[in-house]
This record gives structure tokens, sequence and C-alpha cells, in this order.
């Protein structure tokens, strides 16, 4: 028995022990799973999940232009994604204010173009393979830069995760008391997109621009069906993100699969999973209800 619990930690730790870019590729996925996943609880709860998907996407012009401008240069990509993101987001509410437009409507048009755009610029500056590199990321290819960036912004969100905590929570369950509590909404909405727009910029580095909103969304969407409470909410979206990134790394080195789509594939298994065996899931809605007497 020890011998089988030995060979199976050695199949789990041993590419961590032995390659220093599976190290860094986990150490930014972690991070990642603990700055990411809470923020996709709070679009579920905003009723934005497709946002997260949209900004993804609308990024991808600024990274484009910074890749052409300045080659595969990590700064350049990631202020450039930024100001994409950001920028987009402002049009999306400008048009929805001044059209008849919702912000949903004018923000599905604007990311399609922004995606086209960026496809195109990046196809015309470079080769097939950076647009693969840029669209579907590589976890296993974080250099020392890559990583003190995704360090960085996870730590920078889950600090200001914190600090907004209070009114984000009251804006999603009561946005009425939040205005009148003399407290502009507007603030703690684009400072919240604000977080969303630059922790999609540091998964781009790993999952790239398609992949990085499913490590934001999937597991927040299983928390969903296993926890009513928030708090519980947020800490299992971290720990499913965790152990999608841990089991997708370890599936890409052995079968040698592009790491962010395994990643996010076995982020797919858990959600599949909870729809099954959750509380929320269908098994349970299957089960005859227990009904209190008064």
């Amino acid at each position: 028995m020890s011998d089988e619990i030995q060979s199976l930690w050695g199949l789990l730790a041993d590419p961590f022990i032995e390659f220093s870019f599976m190290r860094r590729a986990l150490v930014a996925t972690l991070a990642l799973s603990l700055s990411s996943a809470p923020l996709g609880i709070f679009l579920t709860l905003r009723r934005m999940s497709l946002l997260g998907d949209a900004l993804s996407h609308a990024i991808l012009p600024g990274v484009a232009i910074g890749f052409m401008l300045f080659g595969v240069s990590l700064s350049a990509m990631t202020i450039g994604g930024v100001l994409g993101g950001l920028i987009v987001v402002g049009l999306a509410g400008l048009v929805s204010r001044s059209t008849v437009l919702k912000e949903d409507a004018s923000l599905a048009a604007i990311y399609l173009v922004a995606l086209a755009l960026g496809i195109t610029l990046i196809s015309a500056q470079g080769t097939q393979l950076d647009l693969l590199h840029i669209l579907f990321g590589s976890a296993l290819g974080v250099d020392s830069p890559g990583l003190n960036l995704v360090a960085g912004v996870a730590s920078a969100s889950v600090i200001a995760l914190a600090v907004l905590y209070r009114g984000l929570v009251l804006e999603s369950f009561d946005p009425v008391y939040l205005a009148a509590s003399g407290r502009r909404s507007w603030v703690w909405q684009q400072g919240f997109l604000m977080l969303v727009v630059v922790n999609l910029v540091a998964g781009f580095q790993t999952m790239g621009t398609l992949m990085a909103v499913g490590l934001m969304m999937l597991p927040a969407v299983s928390a969903r069906l296993w926890h009513d409470g928030l708090p519980a909410q947020l800490l299992n979206a971290s720990v499913q993100a965790m152990l999608a990134g841990l089991s997708g790394l370890l599936l890409s080195y052995y079968f040698n699969t592009p790491s962010g789509p395994t990643i996010i594939g076995c982020a797919g298994v858990l959600y599949l999973l909870s729809l099954l065996l959750a509380p929320g899931g269908w098994i349970q809605g299957l089960l005859p209800q227990k009904h209190r007497v008064a």
C-alpha cells in the first residue's frame, strides 16, 4: 500500500520538483485562481456572466497593437490589453447612455468588432504561431517576468476585492439602498470592471485571451450549485479553480496537450460533476423533497 501511495505521490509531485517551468506554471495558475474565480462569483450575482467573455475578447486589439509596436513584449501587450478593455467598456457605456441600446447589446457589438480587429492585426504582423499563442496562451511557457506580473495582479486584486467587498455586495443585492446611502454605484461598478479587465489581461499570459475567462467563470458557476452563502461560494470557486489548474497542468505534461485548454477542460469536468452531485444540481432535484409540517 505504501508503495502505491509513493508511486502516486511521484506522479503528482515529480514534474514540479524536476522542472522549473512546471513550478512557474503552477504558481501562476494558483495565483490566478485566487483572484479570478471570486470575480466570477460577483459576475454571476450581477447577472453579467457573459461580460467576462466579452471583455476577454475586447482586450485583443490592445494586445495586438502592443505586439505590433514592440514585438513579444510582456509590458507592452499588458498595457495595451488593459487600455483596450477599458476603452471597450467605456464605449459600451457611452453607447447605452446615448442611444436606446442596453449596455449588454452595445458591448456585444463592440467586442465582436474588437475581436475581429485584433485577429486581423496579429495575422497581418505576426505568424500563425504568434496568433495561436496570444489566443490560447501557454501556461507551461510562463517566464519569470510573466510570473511576476500574474502574482502582482493577483495580490493587488485580492486586496482590492477585500476593500470593495462591502460595496460590491450591496450593489449586487440591494443597489437601491446603496444609492440611498449616498454612495455612487458607478464607482463600485467601474472599479469592479477594472479588476475584471486586469485579471483577464494577466490571465492571457497563461490561458490566452480566449481561455482566460474560463478560469474566472466555470468555477464560479459550479460554486453557485454547492452553496447559498457568498463567502462559501468565493472559497469554493477558488478551490475548484486551483484543482482544475493542478489537474490540467499534470494532464498537459503527461499527455502532451495544450496547457490552457486542458486546464479549462478540467474546470469543465468539475462543473459537470457539480451539475450532477451538488445540492443545486440535477440528481438532488430529482429526489423527493421533504416538507416540514408546521
